[in-house]
């Protein structure tokens, strides 16, 4: 059965993942740093912008192919994928290295949160109504 909203999101988070791990992957032939941050804190920065990232999208692209297989509707799918772009973005540029009380950071985190709270109690819906 096809999922098209989910592989568009996919797809979209796939080149955004690179553009996250870009970074990290310039300053490690830069330096030398081949394992670990070396200590350096931009390299360190670079390192958590992309593994918060992956700490967290791809069980939500997973949930996302499992509402979509599911049944639900593509207005849900595309207000989470979008609401998840907009987190996502938010918390890249948010995270700084000095500075945890960045808004953006807030509103990536709770964000994330939120739309990972929203596509479980779906899911869970979907498993009460089958």
């Amino acid at each position: 059965m096809p999922i098209p909203i989910t592989a568009l999101y996919l797809a979209i988070f796939a080149l955004f993942s690179g553009v996250l791990a870009f970074p990290a992957g310039k300053m490690r032939g830069q330096t030398g740093i081949s394992v670990g941050d070396g200590g350096n804190p931009d390299l360190a920065l670079a390192m958590r912008r992309h593994g918060n990232f992956v700490e967290y999208v791809p069980m939500l692209m997973i949930m996302f192919a499992a509402l979509e297989l599911n049944g639900a509707s593509a207005g849900l799918l595309h207000g989470l994928g979008l609401a998840l772009l907009v987190a996502r973005v938010c918390h890249a540029l948010g995270l700084k290295k000095d500075d945890m009380s960045s808004p953006l950071r807030g509103v990536g985190a709770g964000g994330t949160l939120l739309i990972t709270v929203v596509a479980a109690g779906v899911l869970a819906w979907q498993f009460i109504q089958a």
